[in-house]
């Protein structure tokens, strides 16, 4: 998912233009977006939507065809939460995004929540959890909160609850890339994907395009939009690169004649290659067949 374009599940008539955009993922919110009193109301038109909408086993963002279908609830600990899974977990739904997620305990309360819709509603297969870091104690607990359950399809930042508490600036670098790097590791302990924040200037194309790349240098999968316009960057940041791709190409065939010789490590293009960067350069081409860039 390098794109995620968040839709307040509120706006009912929003949700036909996000379905036409080339977001690789929509992702709905039932929680900051959406005010008090019309909580009831943005539940009733997102439940309606996702009982019209088909699921999609093979999401496809190569092609837009289809998209991952993401519903951010309100937290485990509000009494929204309940209420927003009755209303978002239908077949069509990909993912939940938990909001302000604290502790392993609140990840597996969802989890055992999600998995009795599930079993209700004869789904049949799992609905993953995306869990948001965005408090002190989220970062500090971010590995316990990756590893707390099967589900948890990968960590996302929340920059707006977690620096403005603390009056760090919104995007100041050091604070931004710490946080990026300690959730990056937490992700990657667990084995899934880690998603950057919103970044909440959308004029600022060029000042998006370059957070982003320093988000994707530490190994970031894509991130939140909160504007159409940021999509197709986005998408591009997120990419792989031709170089790259050429580079991994190369990495992938030149291990099948070495490790059939019993060499583990040797040179691509002058760097020394081993068993982790024969993983990425593996991973790196999968990735690009998903996205339709290899046939």
């Amino acid at each position: 998912m390098r794109s995620k374009l968040f839709v307040p599940a509120s706006r009912p008539e929003l949700f036909p233009k996000a379905m036409a955009s080339a977001a690789d993922a929509i992702s709905f919110d039932l929680e900051d977006a959406v005010a008090p009193d019309s909580k009831d109301m943005a539940r009733s038109a997102l439940q309606t939507f996702l009982q019209g909408h088909a699921f999609s086993t093979s999401p496809a963002p190569a092609s837009h065809a289809h998209h991952t279908l993401i519903v951010r609830v309100n937290a485990v600990d509000t009494t929204h939460f309940e209420a927003d899974l009755q209303a978002a977990v239908w077949p069509a739904l990909h993912v939940v995004n938990l909001p302000m997620v604290e502790s392993a305990e609140a990840v597996r309360l969802a989890a055992r929540k999600i998995e009795e819709l599930v079993l209700a509603r004869g789904i049949g297969r799992p609905v993953g959890i995306l869990a948001n870091i965005e408090s002190p104690r989220g970062l500090r607990l971010a590995a316990e909160i990756a590893t707390a359950h099967p589900a948890v399809i990968g960590l996302q930042i929340g920059y707006g609850d977690l620096f403005a508490p603390l009056g760090i600036v919104s995007g100041e670098p050091s604070a931004t890339q710490f946080v990026r790097t300690a959730v990056r590791m937490a992700a990657g302990e667990a084995g899934i994907a880690a998603y950057d924040g919103a970044y909440v200037n959308f004029k600022d194309q060029a000042g998006f395009q370059r957070d982003s790349a320093a988000a994707r240098q530490l190994g970031f999968a894509g991130r939140s939009c909160i504007h159409p316009s940021q999509i197709a960057l986005a998408n591009e940041v997120f990419m792989p690169t031709q170089a790259e791709l050429a580079h991994a190409l190369k990495v992938v065939h030149a291990a099948q004649a070495h490790l059939r010789s019993g060499v583990g490590a040797f040179s691509v293009d002058g760097r020394l290659v081993d068993g982790p960067f024969i993983d990425e350069a593996h991973k790196l081409v999968a990735l690009a067949t998903r996205l339709g860039m290899l046939a």
